[in-house]
C-alpha cells in the first residue's frame, strides 16, 4: 500500500544541518549537476574497495564465468536503479510534483510501505555502510602489516601486526568520524578517488608485466559451487544504490539520467573486468584475496599499496556517514552525538579484527544487505507502486527479479560464511 502523509514530507525537512546518506559528494544542493558532474557523481559512488578482491574471486570462478557474472551484475544493478527512479517519480506524479519529498532510498520506502518500509531501508543501509567500512579496515591494516612485517616476528607485544596496525588507525578515525558535514570531507573523498584510479592503472600495468614472464595456467570456468560467492563480491562491487535517487535529483538534464547511469556503468564493468582478468592473468592460482600483496616487496608496489590505504583511510568516515543519520534520527532525536560515532567506529573496528579474508567478508556483505538493497527492494518497491499498470512480462520480471534476489542472498550468505569459517591453508 502507498503511504502519503506528513511523515513522509517532513522526515527530510526535520533532519539537522548536517547531511544524509542521500547527500552528493561533488555537488551542492542550490545547483544542479551537468551531465559530466552527473557521472562523476555516480562514479563515486560505487567505484570502491571491492575492486581489489575480483581477481581472487575470479581465481575461484574462472576468468571467463567470472567477466560474464560481473557484466550481467553490472546490467541487473542499472536495471533496479532504474526501478527506483521511474518508482520515485510516479509516487511524486501522484503526490503533487515535490521531488524533494522522496529524497533518499528511505523516503522511497516509507511512501511505499509506511514505517516498515523505512525501517528495512534504514537497516539494510547501516548494515551495507558498516560492512564497507569494516573491509576497509581489514585491507588497511592487512595491507600495512604485509608491507612493514614482511619479515618480522609474527606478534609483537602479544598483538598481531595487523591488530596494532588497525588499533593505531583507531584514534585518528574517531577523530574524521567527528566531524559532522561531509562538507569539509568531500576533497578528501576527491582525493581518495584520483588515488585509487592512479593505483589501479598501476596495479594493471604490473600485472600485464608479470603475465608476459609468467604466463600461469588459467581456468575458464569454476566449479557451481563458487557461484554464489562470486556473485557476492560482484555485487558488493557494484553496490552504490542508496545514492541514485539524490543524484537524479540534482540532475540538471534528468531525461538523460538514465542514459549517463548506462553509460557510466558500463564503463566501471570495463575497469573492473579489466582489473580482474589482468589480476588473476599475472598470478593464476597464487592470486591473493588482496591482489597488491602479490607484488612482493618493492618501491612501487609499496607506494600502491600504501596510496589504497590512504585512499580507503579518508574514504571510511565518508562511508560511515549514512550510518551515523540512521543512529542519530532513530535514538537520538535527529542530533549529533559524539559518543554514538565512537561507539560504532568502535564496534566496526572490533568486527575487522574478527574477519581475516578480505576477499571472502566482500562476499558476506554483497551476498546479504547489498544483494537486498540493489536488487529485493527496488523491485519489490517498482511491483507494489506499478501493480495496476504492468503487464504480464513486467510484473513477472519484478517477481523473478525479487525471488532471484532472496536465492542468491540466502545462498551467497551461507556460502560466503562457508569460506570465512573454513581454515585457510
Amino acid at each position: 500500500m502507498v503511504v502519503f502523509d506528513k511523515e513522509a514530507s517532513s522526515s527530510t525537512n526535520t533532519l539537522p544541518p548536517f547531511p544524509r546518506e542521500d547527500t552528493p559528494l561533488l555537488s551542492k544542493p542550490s545547483k544542479l549537476s551537468s551531465q559530466s558532474k552527473t557521472f562523476a557523481n555516480v562514479f563515486i559512488a560505487i567505484v570502491g574497495a571491492g575492486v581489489l578482491g575480483l581477481p581472487y574471486t575470479f581465481k575461484k570462478t574462472g576468468w571467463v564465468f567470472g567477466s560474464l557474472m560481473l557484466f550481467s551484475v553490472a546490467f541487473l544493478t542499472y536495471h533496479c536503479m532504474m526501478l527506483l527512479i521511474h518508482t520515485r517519480r510516479k509516487l511524486d506524479s501522484l503526490h503533487g510534483g515535490g521531488l524533494s519529498k522522496i529524497a533518499s532510498f528511505g523516503d522511497l520506502g516509507f511512501a511505499v510501505c509506511g514505517p516498515i518500509g523505512r525501517f528495512s531501508v534504514d537497516v539494510m543501509i547501516v548494515l551495507a555502510q558498516a560492512g564497507f567500512c569494516i573491509s576497509y579496515l581489514i585491507f588497511i591494516s592487512n595491507t600495512l602489516a604485509f608491507v612493514f612485517n614482511y619479515s618480522g616476528p609474527d606478534r609483537i607485544l602479544g598483538l598481531t601486526p595487523k591488530s596494532i596496525y588497525l588499533w593505531g588507525c583507531f584514534p585518528f578515525q574517531l577523530g574524521l568520524n567527528s566531524i559532522p558535514t561531509l562538507t569539509h570531507l568531500a576533497p578528501l573523498s576527491i582525493f581518495a578517488d584520483v588515488v585509487d584510479l592512479g593505483a589501479m592503472g598501476v596495479v594493471m600495468v604490473e600485472d600485464v608485466i608479470i603475465f608476459l614472464q609468467n604466463k600461469p595456467a588459467l581456468q575458464a570456468f569454476g566449479g557451481f559451487s563458487v557461484f554464489f560467492y562470486g556473485l557476492g563480491v560482484a555485487v558488493y562491487a557494484f553496490e552504490g544504490i542508496g545514492m541514485i535517487l539524490p543524484l537524479e535529483s540534482e540532475a540538471k538534464n534528468k531525461e538523460n539520467f538514465g542514459k549517463v547511469l548506462a553509460l557510466c556503468m558500463a564503463f566501471i564493468a570495463l575497469i573492473y573486468g579489466s582489473f580482474g582478468v589482468l589480476g588473476y592473468f599475472a598470478f593464476g592460482e597464487e592470486t591473493k584475496d588482496i591482489i597488491t600483496t602479490n607484488f612482493g616487496q618493492g618501491l612501487v608496489s609499496t607506494l600502491v599499496q600504501l596510496g589504497l590505504c590512504i585512499n580507503l583511510f579518508f574514504t571510511l568516515p565518508l562511508m560511515m556517514n549514512p550510518v551515523f543519520e540512521v543512529v542519530e534520527r532513530r535514538f537520538c532525536g535527529s542530533t549529533y552525538s559524539l559518543w554514538v560515532r565512537w561507539l560504532l567506529v568502535f564496534g566496526v573496528s572490533l568486527v575487522a579484527l574478527l574477519v581475516p579474508n578480505f576477499a571472502d567478508f566482500l562476499s558476506l556483505v554483497g551476498s546479504s544487505v547489498c544483494v537486498a538493497l540493489g536488487f529485493v527492494l527496488p523491485a519489490l518497491f517498482h511491483l507494489m507502486v506499478f501493480r495496476d499498470e504492468l503487464s504480464w512480462f513486467g510484473s513477472g520480471l519484478d517477481g523473478c527479479i525479487v525471488v532471484v534476489g532472496v536465492v542468491i542472498g540466502v545462498s551467497g550468505t551461507w556460502s560466503s560464511v562457508a569460506e570465512i569459517i573454513a581454515p585457510k591453508a
